[in-house]
């Protein structure tokens, strides 16, 4: 049965950090793949600065077609909105119910808020989280700490943002290095972020 990492986030766009730490997750742990899941735009709170979920799932297949450990999905896609992580490992969980397990990736900054999460103990039960450093305020609840569940992976700190990159790019400045190539060529010729 092979072990997939689920990475959620809006991905707008995936940047080089974001392959950093999935490629480091799937290098250095036990997770055969690392899914990268993109988020759909939530009906109820439409974003200016949020792409479309489609060109924002063509990137982040742009970005990963040249790893064959890393995958794009757009699972969420089709699942009803607001959308909580519990509702989409179930989803995955009875769509492939003998090929594979599912863990999450999370940030530590995300690990310090996990006990607000929709179910979190119902999520803790069923899957594993392997969980990247980030520099954050906040401290993690002691029972996360030394969860058997909970996987720290000593990955690289990547402190590049979705957010810093379209801000820069907006205001002319070269951002090139911060993108996979393919993620590049494709937010040019589309005019994204300008």
């Amino acid at each position: 049965m092979k072990n997939i990492g689920l990475y959620f986030g809006t991905f707008n766009p995936i940047h080089i950090g974001h392959l950093v730490i999935a490629n480091h997750m799937v290098e250095f742990s036990d997770l055969d793949e690392v899914w990268f899941v993109v988020t759909p735009q939530s009906p109820f709170k439409t974003k200016k600065t949020l792409l479309d979920n489609n060109h924002r799932y063509e990137m982040v297949y742009e970005a990963t077609v040249d790893y064959q450990k890393l995958k794009p999905s757009k699972i969420e896609f089709d699942l009803p909105q607001p959308n909580y992580t519990v509702n989409t490992l179930a989803h995955l969980m009875d769509k492939h119910p003998a090929q594979y397990t599912f863990s999450l990736i999370m940030g530590e900054d995300n690990l310090k808020g996990f006990h607000k999460w929709k179910n979190y103990e119902t999520i803790l039960e069923n899957h594993a989280i392997y969980v990247y450093p980030r520099v954050s305020q906040g401290v993690v609840e002691h029972r996360f700490k030394t969860h058997e569940k909970i996987h720290r992976v000593n990955a690289p700190i990547m402190e590049i943002s979705s957010t810093f990159i379209r801000k820069a790019h907006k205001n002319g400045k070269n951002i090139r290095p911060m993108l996979p190539p393919e993620v590049w060529k494709y937010m040019d010729e589309m005019n994204f972020y300008r």
